[in-house]
């Protein structure tokens, strides 16, 4: 099996065992294709069709708050099936590719090839991203699509490394979810640090293709949040918090005071323990990385290349940031979701960490996360959404 095809296998073989698992679902909560077809029909307000549609009413019409380019992706199926276009299906289609993306950024950063099939064990059901997937919910789709094309950017990183294209995948994941908007700078640095053509050549093309491909993306934006609110700028989740129950009518929805009811989300909230079946009861809100990706601890095992391992961390650790000040941790949910847009940048210092090979408490670490991951997945399938 030749290394240039196995990315494409991958992808191919993960897309049939998400379909598999998804079994036919087709996501109630599909406001990505409501508003595809707002966008399509030439308005950004939706139809709202019910209270299960989370929607911000807004002078006196609904409009979706979440990030918007699942929607532009779901625009050709939504122009041949309307509103029955299945968005979950959208959902594992994107989620095949990160992980087709996730083996070909291995093969780059060179990790042996046995420590890259664990690492894509991982990737795949050890963090939140195959949960994700196989739902295809408007919260959880945003984190597939980010996901995978912060992965693609991160391949174009360590290969041929064209400005043009780093910017446009790095767009395209900051425009599914808005925390990775602060990614923007690190990969501009990434970029720039790479090029080492003589006289500076390649660093100014380089710059220049990245910024070029931002253009189109900031444009699109600023219409996009005119149209909505009448300012440039996004008003969408304040406004949802003035409204919230579990926000307040006044204030940000970022706030430091946040913090420890966040890092206790991510480190400490544990499931529940039953005498009997299921026995293991994760709660509503969650189960903490701590318990269910204990495996990302890895990262911190990455040494070299220094530059590399630094920015990764950085990107990292930035794009936490907004999900660590929030007033919610995502709800409704198996594990962590909102570390889907952090993890990326940790598996990529995984994969450089395991470039000797992986040691025996590296892999009980991800089978023990593979096996929470496959048990969030029953869970949720059998007991929480076996409908839907």
């Amino acid at each position: 099996m030749s290394a240039r095809r196995e990315p494409w296998i991958v992808g191919a073989a993960a897309f049939a065992l998400l379909a598999l698992t998804a079994h036919g679902r087709h996501t109630p909560y599909d406001n990505f294709v409501l508003l595809a077809d707002a966008l399509a029909h030439g308005h950004v307000w939706i139809d709202w069709p019910g209270p299960w549609i989370d929607a911000l009413r807004y002078q006196g019409a609904y409009y979706v708050i979440e990030a918007p380019f699942p929607a532009l992706l779901l625009l050709p199926f939504v122009a041949l099936f309307g509103t029955a276009a299945n968005q979950t299906l959208l959902s594992l289609v994107l989620g095949a590719a990160a992980l087709g993306a996730a083996d070909a950024l291995l093969l780059r950063l060179e990790a042996p090839r046995s420590a890259r099939w664990w690492l894509l064990a991982f990737y795949a059901i050890g963090t939140d991203l195959w949960w994700c997937a196989m739902l295809g919910d408007v919260w959880m789709i945003a984190h597939v699509a980010a996901v995978c094309f912060t992965t693609f950017a991160l391949v174009e990183l360590t290969g041929a490394r064209r400005g043009w294209l780093v910017g446009v995948l790095a767009a395209c994941a900051a425009l599914s979810r808005f925390s990775l908007v602060l990614a923007l700078p690190l990969y501009a640095m990434a970029l720039l640090r790479a090029q080492d053509r003589p006289r500076g050549c390649g660093r100014a093309r380089a710059a220049f293709g990245f910024v070029s491909a931002l253009v189109p993306f900031a444009v699109f934006w600023l219409w996009y949040n005119h149209a909505r609110w009448g300012t440039f700028a996004d008003i969408g989740y304040t406004t949802w918090f003035h409204q919230d129950q579990a926000g307040s009518p006044s204030g940000s929805p970022f706030a430091l005071h946040y913090l420890g009811y966040e890092l206790w989300s991510f480190f400490v909230q544990a499931p529940a323990f039953t005498p009997q079946a299921p026995w293991i009861v994760p709660g509503i809100s969650g189960v903490a990385l701590t318990w269910t990706s204990p495996a990302l601890v890895y990262a911190l095992w990455a040494r070299r290349p220094r530059a590399e391992v630094l920015w990764l961390w950085v990107a990292a650790i930035v794009t936490a940031g907004p999900s660590l000040l929030y007033y919610v941790n995502g709800f409704a949910q198996f594990g962590m979701r909102h570390a889907l847009d952090f993890e990326p940048f940790l598996f990529a210092l995984m994969a450089l960490a395991a470039r000797k090979g992986l040691l025996l408490w590296v892999r009980v670490l991800i089978v023990w996360s593979c096996a929470a991951g496959l048990y969030g997945v029953w869970y949720w399938s059998a007991i929480v959404r076996p409908g839907n």
